[in-house]
C-alpha cells in the first residue's frame, strides 16, 4: 500500500520488543502463581459450585488442559505469521467469519480483558490491606485506596512505554515463579517415599474416574485463560511474523510444566486425602508453606514471603491484562468501531494513550463500586472485593472463551487460503475444549456470578447490532501492509 492509502490510520510506537518481552506478555497475564494459589482446587473440585472435579488426578486433568490449549495456540501462531495488527483475536475472528461478527468479538474479548483487569485491581485493593491487618494489625490504608495507588501504578507502567510494560511483567513473573518453584520441589523432595507420580495421572484417582477427570479440563482451561495475548504486541514487536508465534506456543508450554508440578505438589502435599485438600481449598499454597506444626512444610517467614509472591504475581496479571486491554481497544477504535478518541497515541511515549485513561477510568469506576455499592454482585459471607472480583473474572473468562470459539470455528475455513490437516486438527480440539469451558463457566455456578456469561452474551449481541450499524473503514490490518503478511491475509 502507498502512503496515500495508508493517511488517517494512527500507529503505535516503535516495533522494537523482543521474544522474552512477548513472552512476558502472555505468562504475565496467565498469571500461573496466581492461578496455582487460588484456582487450581477447583480443579480438584473442593471448591466448584458442581462438586465435581478430578481429585487426586488433578494433574492429569491439567495436561489434557494443556493439549487443548496448545492446539489453540496453534491457531493463534498460525494467524499470528499473517496478521501483525494491535487487534489479535479481533483481527483473526474478522479474517475467519466476516467484519460483523469480528466486530462484536473485538468487543467481547477486550470487554472481557477490560472488566477482568478492572476486577482484579479490586481484589488487589482488598488482597493487601486484608494481608497487612492480618500479618501486622496495620493495613496503612483502607482496601479502595490501594486499589487506587495500584490503578495509579498501572497506568504510568501502561503510559511511560510498552518496552516498560513488558519488563515490569517479566520481573515480577521470574521472582514470583522461581520462589514458588523453589518451594514446590523442596516440598516433593520432602515426600520422599510417599511421592506417587502414576496415582496423580491415573483417572481413578479422581472420585468419579473419568467424569471428574474431564471436569477437572473445563476447569483447567481457565488457568491457561489469556495465554495467546502476546499477540496484541504484533504491531510493537521488531520480527512479529517470527516472534509472536514462538512466544504463543513457548508460553503455553512453560506455564503447562508449571503447572504440572504445581498441580501434583498441591494434591500430594496433602497426601491425596480431599478432605484435607478441602480443609485448606481457600489458599493451597499458603497452606503449604505453614509450619509443620500446622501441618506444612514452610514457616510463618515463608507464609508471608508466598502472600507477597502471589501480590508480585497478580500485579504481573493486572499489567498484562491491562496492556492487552488498552491494544484491542485502541485497534478497534482505529477501525472506527469504537469512537475515534480511543485511538489516540501519546506522541512521546507511541502508547495508546486514550484507551489508558478509558481503562483507567473503568479502574476507578470498579473500585468506587467495589466500596460504595455494596449490593453489586454481592455473595453471602465473602469480601465484596473478592464478589466484585469472582464476578468480573467469570465475565472475562466467559468472554475470552467465547471469542476462542469463535477463532477455531473461523480457522475451518483456512488462514490465508490454506486449510492443513493441522489447523483442522487442533480446531477440533480447540472447539471441543472451548465449548466444554463455557459449559463450566455455567453449569450449577451460584448467583449473581452465573449472571456474568449472560451479560457476556447480551454484550456480543449488541456488539454485532453495532457492527451491522457502524460499519467503520478497512481494518488496519489490510490497510496497512507491514501488518500483514503472506497472501491472503
Amino acid at each position: 500500500m502507498g502512503d496515500q492509502q495508508e493517511l488517517g490510520y494512527e500507529r503505535l510506537g516503535e516495533a522494537k520488543l523482543t521474544l522474552a518481552d512477548v513472552v512476558a506478555q502472555s505468562v504475565g497475564f496467565v498469571g500461573p502463581v496466581f492461578s496455582s494459589a487460588f484456582v487450581i482446587p477447583l480443579i480438584v473440585g473442593v471448591i466448584s459450585a458442581t462438586g465435581k472435579g478430578a481429585g487426586g488426578a488433578a494433574p492429569l486433568a491439567v495436561l489434557l488442559a494443556a493439549v487443548g490449549v496448545f492446539a489453540l495456540g496453534w491457531i493463534v501462531a498460525t494467524y499470528a505469521r499473517r496478521i501483525h495488527a494491535a487487534g489479535s483475536l479481533y483481527d483473526y475472528v474478522t479474517m475467519g467469519l466476516g467484519g460483523n461478527i469480528g466486530g462484536a468479538a473485538g468487543w467481547l474479548y477486550y470487554a472481557g480483558t477490560t472488566v477482568l483487569t478492572a476486577g482484579l485491581i479490586v481484589l488487589m485493593g482488598g488482597y493487601v490491606h486484608d494481608t497487612l491487618d492480618a500479618e501486622f494489625q496495620h493495613p496503612v490504608m483502607p482496601g479502595w485506596l490501594w486499589g487506587v495507588v495500584i490503578s495509579v501504578v498501572v497506568f504510568l507502567v501502561l503510559y511511560l512505554g510498552v518496552q516498560l510494560s513488558t519488563r515490569v511483567q517479566l520481573s515480577l513473573a521470574l521472582v514470583s515463579v522461581a520462589v514458588v518453584l523453589v518451594f514446590f520441589v523442596y516440598v516433593i523432595v520432602k515426600l520422599g517415599g510417599d511421592n506417587d507420580f502414576a496415582k496423580a495421572f491415573a483417572p481413578g484417582s479422581s472420585p468419579t474416574g473419568w467424569s471428574g477427570v474431564f471436569f477437572g479440563v473445563l476447569y483447567g482451561v481457565l488457568i491457561f485463560v489469556g495465554f495467546e495475548t502476546a499477540a496484541n504486541l504484533a504491531e510493537e514487536t521488531a520480527e512479529p511474523k517470527r516472534q509472536i508465534p514462538r512466544a504463543v506456543l513457548l508460553s503455553v508450554v512453560v506455564v503447562s510444566v508449571f503447572y504440572l508440578i504445581a498441580s501434583y505438589v498441591e494434591v500430594a502435599g496433602f497426601g491425596f486425602d480431599l478432605k484435607v485438600i478441602a480443609s485448606a481449598a481457600a489458599a493451597p499454597l499458603f497452606a503449604l508453606a505453614s509450619p509443620s506444626s500446622a501441618g506444612g512444610f514452610g514457616s510463618t517467614t515463608l507464609v508471608r514471603i508466598m502472600e507477597l509472591v502471589v501480590l508480585l504475581d497478580m500485579t504481573a496479571v493486572a499489567v498484562g491484562a491491562a496492556v492487552a486491554s488498552t491494544r484491542g481497544t485502541f485497534a478497534i477504535a482505529r477501525d472506527r468501531r469504537l469512537p475515534s478518541v480511543l485511538a489516540t497515541v501519546s506522541t512521546r511515549f507511541g502508547t495508546p494513550s486514550g484507551a489508558i485513561l478509558f481503562l483507567t477510568a473503568v479502574n476507578l469506576l470498579f473500585i468506587a463500586a467495589g466500596e460504595w455499592w455494596t449490593g453489586l454482585f454481592a455473595l453471602p459471607e465473602t469480601p465484596h472485593y473478592f464478589a466484585i472480583f469472582s464476578w468480573a473474572s467469570t465475565f472475562g473468562a466467559f468472554a475470552l472463551v467465547v471469542v476462542y470459539a469463535l477463532m477455531a470455528i473461523g480457522s475451518l475455513r483456512g488462514v490465508g487460503g490454506a486449510v492443513t490437516p493441522s489447523l483442522v486438527v487442533s480446531a477440533i480440539v480447540g472447539l471441543v475444549l472451548s465449548g466444554g469451558a463455557i459449559y463450566g463457566s455455567i453449569y450449577k455456578v451460584p448467583s449473581p456470578t452465573k449472571l456474568a456469561p449472560y451479560y457476556a452474551i447480551a454484550l456480543f449481541v449488541i456488539g454485532l447490532i453495532i457492527t451491522f450499524a457502524v460499519k467503520g473503514r478497512e481494518p488496519a490490518s489490510r490497510a496497512l501492509a507491514d501488518l500483514r503478511s503472506g497472501a491472503g491475509a
